[in-house]
């Protein structure tokens, strides 16, 4: 193998590494945001305190179900190769 085949090799696996990190960050991002409308939602209407808490709890699901698809298919492209 030569020293052009090894970089091309080690530049996929820290692209997917990347992808996957970015990821990651993305639903903490996403994540933060929802539960901080959620608050403030609260703060605004207390008395519908438990619709909010399950709309939050199905949007972070959703954003967190995102997240795994993406770092899955970042593992994937590593492994594949």
């Amino acid at each position: 193998m030569s020293l052009l085949q090894l970089i091309m090799e080690a530049s996929h696996y820290g692209m997917a590494g990347i992808g996957a990190g970015l990821a990651a960050i993305g639903a903490g991002l996403g994540i933060g945001n929802i539960g901080k409308s959620a608050l403030e939602s609260i703060a605004r209407q207390p008395e519908s305190t438990n619709d909010i808490r399950a709309n939050m709890i199905v949007a972070a699901a959703l954003v967190e179900g995102a997240a795994f698809f993406g770092i899955i298919v970042c593992l994937l492209v590593i492994f594949i190769r």
